[in-house]
């Protein structure tokens, strides 16, 4: 089968590797589409989010937003059988901790994510626990599959802790592809959307995919903008899918009072105002960070019955034996989101 690798810093590879061979309690699943991911380029730098030692990395297969057929059943696997349709949870945890009980794996002390500290899904085939195995709904095709895990689930999720519905105002600070899944999510709760980038390319997406109002920085005071858009009280909720400290602050600065902030995107340096742009305004903010296993029932099903196209995030597709092409592109900032596929 064919593999990605990363063997050095900035350097994709792939190479010829055995089909593996699932273990007890583990499935073989044949991939059909596995997306990129920014936190893909954070190992494709030498910056992994993830613990894991240098040698060990260069032979673990890259890869946690998958979606493919369960080709092989390990011994004493009963919750999936051969044939089935599943996309796959990304996260391995302890099993017996409370966060793993309640269906927070994300949440284990002992997380590990597959694609990072075990092989993952830019390849061929994979092996998984059955545990990982989401089955997909019927209607739900395989490129949507792969983005309804930790694009769908994720600002599904958020959505849902924001309480948006019909009478909310969302405003979303960065059109890449976990903000243009917000925009896509939102309004299937029904909100308004204020999208806020300062690329045109992605503002003219955000458009397409149903936002309300787009706003530009560059061209226009983001905070007044969203202040008139508002009639003066500001958004009642802020997602911040761009990292950084500016996107944290115009978060907290357009936020209306008593409003609601989550936090999506991966940032170590950010400043606050406590007093300011907490206490004297009363704000909330939540880490939203992946799903609750327990919830991709209910987050497919509002994929397919509120007809959610988040496959048209998916600006590139690839076979895995050019991924020496994909991972450069999408390191370009210039798409949406790439996608290995498979016929």
């Amino acid at each position: 089968m064919l593999a990605a690798k990363i063997p050095t810093t900035n350097t994709i590879r792939v190479v010829e590797e055995e089909i593996p061979k699932p273990a007890k309690g583990e499935v073989l699943i044949r991939m059909k589409a596995s997306a990129l991911c920014r936190s893909d380029l954070h190992r494709y730098h030498g910056t992994t989010i993830f613990d894991a030692e240098d040698e060990e990395s260069a032979r673990i297969t890259p890869g946690h937003e998958p979606c493919g057929i369960v080709e092989e059943l390990g011994e004493e696997v009963t919750k999936v059988k051969k044939g089935d349709r599943v996309a796959l949870y990304l996260g391995l945890g302890c099993g017996v901790c409370p966060d793993c009980l309640a269906g927070n794996i994300m949440l284990c002390t002992e997380f590990q994510c597959i694609g990072f500290a075990v092989n993952g899904a830019h390849a061929d085939y994979m092996t998984i626990p059955e545990e990982n195995c989401l089955l997909l709904p019927e209607k739900m095709d395989y490129i949507t599959g792969a983005l309804a895990t930790d694009v769908g689930g994720t600002l599904y999720t958020a959505c849902k802790r924001l309480g948006l519905n019909g009478t909310k105002t969302v405003s979303i600070i960065g059109c890449g592809p976990m903000g243009s899944g917000g925009i896509l999510m939102a309004k299937g709760f029904g909100a308004q959307v204020i999208a806020v980038d300062t690329d045109e390319k992605r503002l003219e997406m955000a458009k397409e995919l149903g936002a309300d109002y787009v706003i530009n920085p560059l061209k226009e005071d983001s905070l007044v903008k969203t202040k008139e858009l508002t009639h003066g009280s500001g958004a009642d909720a802020v997602i911040v899918a761009a990292g950084g400290n500016i996107p944290v602050q115009t978060a907290l600065d357009s936020v209306r009072s008593q409003g609601q902030v989550a936090l999506i995107a991966e940032s170590n340096e950010a400043t606050i105002d406590p007093s300011n742009q907490f206490l004297r305004k009363m704000v909330e903010m939540k880490g939203c960070w992946y799903f609750n296993r327990a919830d991709w029932e209910e987050i497919a099903g509002f994929i397919v019955d509120r007809d959610i196209a988040l496959n048209k995030i998916s600006s590139h597709t690839f076979p895995i034996s050019e991924a020496e092409k994909a991972f450069p592109l999408f390191d370009s900032g210039q798409t949406q989101k790439v996608v290995f596929v498979w016929e």
